[in-house]
């Protein structure tokens, strides 16, 4: 960061399972196995065929669907290497590709919605990247040799810069260059603009600029952390996460692309995190645990909100829980089409945290 380098430790999430981790890749889906919920689980009701669809990895998440919904890109971790590198794969069969430099932080990947571009946030350029990443090599190593397993947390890398990049992973352009963390970027609809984190004026805050990294302009300015935006599939909202309320404690937010109309769209004794739109229904999906009793283990499952536009302001509705899977599920998102959910869970044999597709079936 600028003054301060922070870093969102999230103390609250009991994360650290998703950030331990051990797997193996596979080209094609693999069946996910019964859930451990037993058979009165929920997830039934509105997740159906649900399967494994990345593995071979220390860990695999934050998937987004290709435009045809072929395809999958995706953040994950080799054994061979400390930090997320981007990668894609096809749906249908089909080994793992690289699309990142294979060096740095990197993470926060999104597809053009004419599927020929995507871009990802990467710290490769940190000109002290090789002592970053030996650092990180020397306490992934003590880690292991004590058994201690780190609580999740988030690095606001000041060398994070977002890049685009062709299909094959060649970057055509640097969108961002401003000192402080520059990431979490996606697509609006038309591919005309992207929304992205920044540090840029001190704090994270939630950032739009043309999709050619022109005509920057600044949504949010509260203090905390505002991050993780979506443009809606109209245009006309961004969707995003902030613990402006109580440090490290997440909640919905949504505020007009032109900086008007914020709104809270959750507000409980919890954290809710990465909200996503559906593409043609009036719903939103996020990841969210209650943290009300402080004697429990949070649990983090998928929820989601139908919600509706009233008099210009966005209005928050009925709310549906999807999973209660008893290992986490975080970082949902929907194919093109509406009619599947992929995310990120840790549900696996291994615990090691790996992408997973079901059917998805919206309330009536």
């Amino acid at each position: 960061m600028l003054a301060v380098r922070r870093r969102l430790s999230f103390t609250a999430l009991h994360f650290a399972t998703l950030a331990s981790l051990s797997v193996a890749l596979v080209a094609a889906a693999v069946p996910a196995a019964h859930s451990a919920a037993g058979d009165d689980s929920i997830e039934g009701k509105h997740i159906t065929n649900v399967r494994q669809v990345t593995s071979g990895f220390v860990r695999a998440g934050e998937g987004y669907f290709s435009p045809d919904g072929k395809s999958i890109i995706y953040q994950a971790v080799t054994k061979d290497y400390p930090f997320y590198q981007i990668y894609t794969q096809p749906l249908e069969g089909g080994a793992p590709k690289l699309l990142s430099t294979g060096r740095g932080r990197t993470t926060c990947s999104n597809i053009s919605p004419d599927g020929k571009r995507i871009v990802f946030a990467s710290s490769h350029l940190d000109p002290d990247l090789s002592q970053t990443e030996e650092a990180e090599r020397k306490q992934q190593a003590e880690d292991a040799a004590s058994g201690k397993r780190r609580r999740y947390q988030w690095d606001f890398d000041p060398h994070m810069e977002i890049f685009e990049a062709d299909r094959d992973g060649k970057i055509l352009k640097r969108l961002t260059n401003s000192p402080g963390y520059d990431a979490e970027g996606a697509y609006s609809a038309d591919g005309k603009q992207i929304a992205f984190c920044s540090t840029r004026d001190g704090d994270p805050d939630i950032y739009v600029m043309d999709a050619d990294g022109s005509n920057v302009r600044q949504l949010t300015n509260s203090p905390g952390y505002d991050g993780g935006p979506f443009i809606s599939p109209d245009g006309r909202w961004v969707v995003f996460r902030s613990d402006r309320k109580k440090a490290e404690y997440l909640q919905i937010y949504a505020i007009g692309i032109d900086g008007k109309n914020e709104v809270a769209l959750t507000d409980n004794v919890g954290v809710n995190w990465a909200p996503y739109w559906h593409p043609t229904a009036p719903y939103l999906i996020w990841t969210g645990a209650d943290h009300s009793d402080p004697t429990a283990r949070p649990n983090y499952d998928l929820w989601l909100m139908k919600y509706a536009e009233k008099d210009g302001h966005l209005a928050a509705g009925p709310i549906v829980r999807l999973t209660d899977h008893p290992t986490a599920d975080v970082l949902p998102v929907f194919s093109p089409d509406g009619k599947k959910l992929m995310w990120t869970s840790n549900r696996t044999a291994d615990h090691s945290s790996q992408l997973f597709i079901g059917d998805i079936k919206l309330p009536e």
